[in-house]
């Protein structure tokens, strides 16, 4: 079974920082991988260069098995879908109409949205708890409702892939799991696949299959998430003392 993202002998730098240096990573259906790292480690660069939207200094980068210059922007947006940490509504826009802009890269040049595209649209938005808010205005939306908007314009698009770089920026409590939940229902259902910066290591225990440390040195460590959330792993990581509290199958890490 071909990888949907592979990454051979990757090394990653932005300006003079190595952020990875000769990384094999491999990511099948269905598989859901969590980022953890400080502040500066280069966790979004590593994620922006495994999307295509930047590129590394050396190795080589494979979508389904392609590269993503063979592949194409419009079919690349087909497979794997990127939800950055910043974004902007330079236009005025309802919130289904920028929903709906998930659908664009499954339309031909000339083609409209027709009503499958809105069902999806629509679909996304109740998955995230924005139903009621199709008319609205995008500015008028607070930080978190933008944030699930983002999320439901992503879901309408329905890659096989996923990259979200700090997902639950901007989310009270409650929407932060029902999020994480969301993505991981559609993990097990439909076999997508999951990359996520994120900066709870109870979270990556809860939510990912497999870690991915950056140590924002260029040393990079994976494993599965027994193996790499331990608290020798993480104290290096994040540099400070942390000790590991294991209840009912679940981990949380207090500081010491």
């Amino acid at each position: 079974m071909t990888a949907l993202l592979s990454a051979r002998q990757l090394t990653v730098r932005i300006g003079q920082k190595l952020v990875c240096s000769e990384l094999d990573l491999e990511l099948e259906a269905g598989q859901r991988l969590a980022i953890l790292g400080r502040n500066g480690a280069g966790k979004s660069t590593l994620l922006s260069t495994l999307a295509g939207l930047r590129p590394p200094e050396s190795g080589a980068l494979l979508l389904q098995g392609q590269a993503y210059a063979d592949l194409g922007a419009r079919a690349a947006a087909c497979l794997r879908g990127w939800l950055g940490q910043h974004r902007g509504d330079p236009f005025a826009a309802s919130v289904l109409e920028t929903a709906l802009a998930g659908r664009h890269p499954h339309l031909g040049r000339w083609q409209w949205e027709n009503r499958d595209d809105l069902a999806h649209a629509k679909a996304a938005l109740e998955e995230v708890g924005l139903a009621g808010l199709a008319e609205r205005e995008v500015q008028t939306l607070s930080g978190g409702e933008r944030q699930r908007l983002a999320i439901a314009t992503l879901l309408a698009q329905a890659p096989r892939l996923y990259l979200l770089d700090e997902p639950l920026s901007h989310l009270d409590l409650n929407h932060q799991v029902a999020m994480l939940e969301l993505f991981s229902r559609r993990s097990r259902q439909q076999g997508v696949a999951l990359v996520m910066v994120l900066h709870e290591p109870a979270q990556a225990w809860r939510y990912a299959d497999r870690v991915l440390l950056v140590h924002g040195d260029g040393r990079c460590e994976q494993g599965s998430r027994l193996e790499m959330l331990s608290a020798e792993r993480l104290s290096a990581l994040y540099a400070h003392p942390l000790q590991v509290l294991d209840h009912d199958g679940q981990r949380c890490f207090i500081p010491r």
